[in-house]
């Protein structure tokens, strides 16, 4: 048993890792690029390199989930007995952001990036441009920023778990409370990436600083709470 928690932990981590670091590429390398270079080059790229890339995004995303929550799910029953412990909760707040991250992906940003490529497929061949496509291409953004976002806080409470216990005073009236206004700061963040497109809010997810800025606030924010509800 201790073998297959390794394995589920390894590939954990090696479909993160795959996930992660495209989506890194996409927001500090591919979409600074796109802004700067001419639309025959841009075209072609969308066309040829942007599937491929979302191809391994996608399922790196879905890899991360799957054996995530099986190690999640096998360690918390035969470890701890299902017992809500600093490494739950720890690890449960890292795992939500996750989740969120794995929606966006399967659900905002593919569907949009599906529309943008077949755009570009369709204009290269001589048809008029498709409205949808702008629209879409914000949309998309405006998850992957979100995303990248969460991922701030997110690997570092899935650290923190194993590596330095953040709840150990906590009660379990502390740990509830910090459950509910956790889920309650996240669903704010993320309904911002899905409803609208422009505004002051989603100001901050147009810069590559404005997002990480974003991100390490966020991080604040929940550590804050945790002293608040927990201490």
């Amino acid at each position: 048993m201790d073998l297959t928690l390794m394995l589920l932990r390894w590939l954990h981590f090696l479909f993160g890792i795959t996930w992660i670091g495209l989506l890194y590429y996409f927001n500090l390398v591919q979409t600074p690029f796109f802004g700067e270079t001419d639309p025959a080059v841009r075209s072609g790229a969308i066309q040829k390199l942007v599937p491929r890339a979302l191809w391994w995004f996608r399922w790196g995303a879905m890899g991360t989930v799957i054996f995530g929550l099986l190690y999640l799910l096998m360690w918390w029953a035969m470890r701890l007995n299902y017992a809500m412990t600093p490494w739950t909760v720890a690890i449960f707040t890292g795992g939500f952001m996750g989740l969120i991250m794995w929606a966006n992906v399967w659900f905002v940003i593919w569907p949009n990036q599906k529309i943008i490529i077949a755009n570009a497929v369709a204009t290269a061949g001589g048809a008029a441009a498709n409205p949808a496509a702008a629209p879409a291409g914000r949309r998309a953004a405006l998850a992957s920023r979100t995303n990248t976002l969460f991922s701030i806080p997110m690997l570092f409470f899935m650290g923190a778990a194993s590596h330095y216990n953040l709840f150990n005073e906590a009660t379990s009236g502390g740990l509830t409370a910090w459950l509910v206004i956790t889920l309650i700061i996240l669903a704010i963040v993320e309904a911002n990436a899905l409803v609208g497109t422009q505004g002051p809010t989603k100001k901050p997810l147009d810069s590559i600083s404005g997002t990480i800025h974003s991100g390490l606030a966020l991080w604040l924010v929940l550590i804050v709470v945790i002293w608040v509800t927990c201490h």
